[in-house]
Parts: structure tokens; C-alpha cells; sequence
């Protein structure tokens, strides 16, 4: 199993390794997301927007945490005075985890609607890279975006990935094929 740490992204968004009880608040998250969302995520089934759908992604996701395959977190924005609970407002996924010589992962990350343009993405993602090198051991992670998504792309270049090429009719985004830009990020040159 992989044990990543939580990072505070800022003075109330706490970044944190994904748990079970997380599956109501990803359910309201995606719902209020959902057209923000559309453009760039599978199509989805109603399923998906609900705490039991939820729950089943976790329970997929949280299996292969245990099998060292992926690291899931959440972004979570801690209660102020007047509010109930947490709110989730994003999540970022390192999976596709390979050891051995290749030593890399995949990053995926959304942040809710309500909270895009207060840097949470570019913070995550350095944060991931951070746990990917020193906790995790890994060399080099890799992230695609559609080749429309320029706001995800200015992340990673932020974040110190570079473009590394096209993958045409990668990913079923949003109804069709759709071709994905590569970017990549070597983490270290340390050895295997």
C-alpha cells in the first residue's frame, strides 16, 4: 500500500489521501461540477453522481492504492465558522504506477467549478510531484490533456512538465475520441 502524506494547499484547502467516507461529499462535488466538467471527462452515467456510485469508484480506486497501482486525494476546503462539514473541491490521481526501471506514473486531476482560478491545480500537482519523488521513489510522471484544454496545459507547464507529443483518438471524452497533448515531468536521475 502507498502512504502519502496530506499537504495544505492553502490557508483552507487541505490536499489528503482519499478514504471511504468521502464518497457523499465527490458525489455533491461532481453534481455541482457536472456541465463544468463535461467537456473535458467521460460521458457519465447518473450512477456516477451519486454516494453509491461514488462509493464504488472509491472501493475501485482504494484497491489499487492497496495494490502500490495508484495514490487517489482529495482536495478538501476545510468548514468555516457557519459550515456543517468539509467540502470537497477537487481531487488529483497518481495511477498507472509502474516500478522496476520505468519508475512513473500518470497525474489526472479536476478542481470543482466553484474554486477554479485560485491556483488549487498548479498546487496540487506540485505537491504530487513532491510525494511522487520523495515518498513514492518514482522518476518521471506523466500527464495528457485534450489538445483544447489550455488552461490544464498552462498547469503542467507551471508545474514543469513539458509537451512530449500527440496521441490521436486516445481517450472517449465527452461523447468521441478525442486526441490528448503528453507532457511529462522527470522527477530525479536517481537509480532503480
Amino acid at each position: 500500500m502507498i502512504s502519502a502524506s496530506s499537504v495544505r494547499l492553502t490557508s483552507d484547502v487541505l490536499m489528503r489521501p482519499a478514504a471511504p467516507e468521502d464518497a457523499p461529499g465527490l458525489a455533491r462535488s461532481y453534481r455541482r461540477s457536472r456541465d463544468h466538467l463535461r467537456p473535458w471527462e467521460p460521458d457519465r452515467d447518473e450512477v456516477f453522481f451519486t454516494p453509491a456510485g461514488q462509493a464504488a469508484r472509491l472501493r475501485e480506486s482504494l484497491t489499487e492504492r492497496s495494490a502500490g497501482r495508484s495514490m487517489p486525494w482529495v482536495l478538501v476546503r476545510e468548514p468555516d465558522g457557519g459550515a456543517a462539514e468539509p467540502d470537497i473541491v477537487g481531487t488529483i490521481t497518481l495511477s498507472g504506477i509502474v516500478r522496476g526501471p520505468f519508475r512513473s506514473g500518470n497525474v489526472g486531476y479536476w478542481i470543482d467549478a466553484g474554486h477554479v482560478g485560485r491556483g488549487l491545480a498548479s498546487a496540487a500537482v506540485r505537491a504530487v510531484c513532491a510525494a511522487a519523488d520523495a515518498e513514492l521513489g518514482l522518476h518521471r510522471l506523466q500527464a495528457g490533456t485534450l489538445v483544447d484544454n489550455t488552461a490544464s496545459q498552462r498547469v503542467l507547464t507551471k508545474c514543469g512538465f513539458t509537451p512530449f507529443g500527440t496521441a490521436e483518438n486516445y481517450l472517449h471524452i465527452n461523447g468521441a475520441w478525442r486526441d490528448h497533448r503528453l507532457f511529462q515531468k522527470i522527477l530525479n536521475d536517481r537509480r532503480p
